[in-house]
């Protein structure tokens, strides 16, 4: 257009004579053709780098999309992703990938439900179909958004495949639980009842008199027995209620002392308590965090020397999570205090630094060469049980040679 203009514009301007129209002499005519042939090829030229530029340009912008959206992880999130590129992209209010052979539910939809028929359909790979709803594109468009189709259709595919590797890894996961609670229950639980058997049938052996000091020994034998039966079966349950997810929290404002001293109570336990009684109410579920306590203490009393007590000990923290060594009691229970930490102590062998994150894996016994000692579900359980309080469980090494279990809790507000 520029030419153009161009062209008529000279002979009036700067063609002698000034302003008249018609061009009179022959080199002023060749003039004028050679300017119009010059202005041509730039005015062409141009246009041509503009649009060389544009295309470069937008390919640029292609790839990098495609190589964005290609080096994310197949997941539901990537296949939202790249819908909601095409529906950015291309001003479509809405855009969905179908299975034309599965019905009308979209198997992935971003936008608000349709109300028309849709604007494009493009076929994608796997018999998939990218359906958008929203203006017309350009011709040139058609390319990206046919990549962007397939990729969807990739990203769908991805994300089965990662669904059935995550249920075949459940699967194994339950099989494994299930192998290793045989091989110890083909122990751990036939020696109470074994004790229970014997203890009974000598009770009731009417042709060999029985002591009243033995009788009371076997009754003790039977109880003894039935508390450890018991103990095992509830632990067994409780692994299977946290493996399931079917944990239930009643979170609420519980004093720290009270669920120290319901946990140690009847327990026999050789325990030193240091739980001010000013302390801070925390966010937790009494009974959880009671269990919690509980398998704590069994663990520490079960690799504690004989003759030395575990050690209970909370304080609480400020807002970086560190505690003030010197602040005890009600100067401890300030405003800056965030959280409580409760740590149970014991002197016993330890473990490996190494070893602190499989401590916490089901029918573990670090360290422990005692069958008789349980199934190795009591950290297992104690952290499960946490984690549903959404409180954190740590291992640290004790100073003096030994296990500390850290139990961090948030204060309630």
């Amino acid at each position: 257009r520029l030419s153009v203009a161009a062209f008529l514009l000279f002979p009036r301007f700067l063609t002698p004579p000034s302003y008249p129209l018609p061009v009179v002499t022959r080199p002023a005519a060749c003039a004028l053709f050679v300017f119009f042939v010059a202005a041509a090829l730039v005015s062409v030229t141009v246009e041509l780098g503009a649009r060389n530029r544009e295309a470069v340009e937008r390919t640029r912008v292609e790839s990098r999309l495609i190589t964005k959206l290609s080096s994310a992880e197949f997941s539901g999130a990537s296949l939202v992703a790249v819908l909601e590129q095409v529906r950015g992209l291309f001003g479509m209010s809405t855009v969905a990938l179908v299975d034309p052979a599965s019905g009308d539910s979209p198997l992935a939809l971003v936008g608000p439900p349709p109300s028309e028929p849709p604007t494009l359909i493009v076929a994608a790979t796997d018999g998939l179909n990218l359906v958008a709803y929203g203006p017309e594109i350009f011709a040139e468009d058609r390319r990206l958004l046919g990549v962007l189709a397939a990729m969807a259709s990739r990203a769908w595919q991805g994300q089965q495949m990662a669904e059935q590797a995550a249920r075949a890894h459940q699967l194994a996961e339950t099989d494994r639980v299930r192998s290793a609670l045989l091989a110890s229950v083909s122990h751990d639980l036939r020696t109470p009842l074994a004790g229970i058997k014997a203890s009974v049938s000598s009770l009731l052996q009417d042709d060999i008199p029985l002591s009243e000091g033995e009788r009371r020994e076997l009754l003790l034998t039977v109880d003894a027995s039935t508390d450890r039966l018991t103990d095992l079966i509830s632990n067994i349950l409780a692994m299977s209620r946290i493996q399931a997810g079917a944990v239930s929290v009643q979170v609420s404002p519980v004093a720290l002392d009270e669920v120290v001293a319901r946990a140690l109570l009847g327990s026999g336990a050789n325990v030193t308590v240091d739980v001010p009684e000013d302390l801070p109410l925390v966010q937790a579920d009494a009974g959880l965090l009671e269990r919690v306590v509980a398998n704590l203490v069994d663990n520490a009393c079960r690799f504690s020397p004989p003759g030395v007590p575990v050690r209970i000990h909370a304080d609480p923290a400020g807002a970086s999570g560190e505690t003030d060594p010197e602040a005890t009691g009600a100067e401890a229970t300030g405003a800056k205090a965030t959280c409580v930490h409760l740590h149970v102590i014991d002197h016993g062998p330890g473990i490996p630094k190494s070893q602190w994150g499989s401590m916490f894996t089901p029918f573990q016994r670090l360290g422990d060469r005692d069958a008789s000692a349980g199934l190795g579900l009591g950290l297992a359980i104690a952290q499960g049980f946490a984690e549903s309080m959404h409180a954190e469980l740590t291992p640290s090494a004790t100073p003096e040679g030994g296990l500390t279990m850290t139990i961090t809790l948030p204060v309630a507000e």
